[in-house]
C-alpha cells in the first residue's frame, strides 16, 4: 500500500485539533483574563494574581507569589505550595499537573514544559506527563524541566540547566543534560 503524500501512515491521525473545543475555550479565557487583569499587575498585587489563578482552576497556597509576567498554560493543572515562587518571565506550560512544592523557587524565564510530542508517532502526536518540584527546589534562571521529570525536595538545577531525568534530593545539577555537580551541605527544614 503506497503511502499518502504527507508522510502520514494510513490510518494514522487524520487531522484536526489536539485538545477539546472547550479546553481551547477555557485556555483563551484565561489567557485574556491574566493579560487584561493580572499581567500590568506590580509585584505587591500578588493575592490578585492568586485568586484569577484559583479562579481558574489552580490550587495555590495563600502566601505563594506568580510573578506578574509569568505565563500558565492551564492554571487547573498547577498546584504552589506555601512561600513558593514563580519568577519573572517563567513559563509553566502544564499540559499535565505541574506540582511547585513549599518555599520552592522557579526563577526567571525557568521553563516548566509537561508536554511533548511522540517522535514515534508518523503525526507526532502530543504526549502530556506530570512535573514535580519538591519542598525547597530551585531551578535557576532559564533551567528547562522536561515532561515527567521530579526534582527532589531541596534539589537544584542551575542557571540554564536542562533536567530531562529526576533529580534525587538536596543534589545540585547543572548544564544540558543536567548532570550531578555535588550535594546541598545545609538543609534548610528538610522533612527527612
Amino acid at each position: 500500500m503506497a503511502q499518502p503524500l504527507d508522510g502520514r501512515v494510513a490510518g494514522a491521525w487524520k487531522g484536526g485539533p489536539s485538545f477539546a473545543l472547550g479546553n481551547r475555550l477555557y485556555r483563551l479565557a484565561w489567557a485574556a483574563t491574566w493579560l487584561l487583569l493580572a499581567r500590568w499587575t506590580p509585584p505587591p498585587l500578588r493575592a490578585w494574581r492568586r485568586l484569577l489563578l484559583r479562579l481558574f482552576g489552580a490550587r495555590v497556597a495563600p502566601t505563594a507569589n506568580v510573578y506578574a509576567s509569568a505565563r500558565i498554560w492551564s492554571p487547573a493543572n498547577l498546584v504552589i505550595g506555601d512561600h513558593a515562587a514563580i519568577g519573572p518571565g517563567a513559563n509553566v506550560y502544564s499540559m499535565a499537573r505541574i506540582t511547585i512544592g513549599a518555599h520552592a523557587i522557579i526563577s526567571q524565564r525557568a521553563h516548566l514544559c509537561a508536554g511533548t510530542h511522540d517522535i514515534e508517532d508518523p503525526a507526532f502526536q502530543l504526549r502530556a506527563r506530570p512535573i514535580a518540584i519538591g519542598a525547597r527546589a530551585w531551578v535557576a534562571a532559564e533551567a528547562f524541566v522536561g515532561p515527567g521529570v521530579t526534582i527532589g525536595e531541596g534539589a537544584v538545577l542551575g542557571a540554564r540547566g536542562c533536567a530531562m531525568r529526576d533529580l534525587p534530593p538536596w543534589t545540585v545539577h547543572g548544564g544540558n543534560p543536567a548532570t550531578h555537580l555535588r550535594d546541598r551541605r545545609i538543609r534548610f527544614g528538610a522533612s527527612t
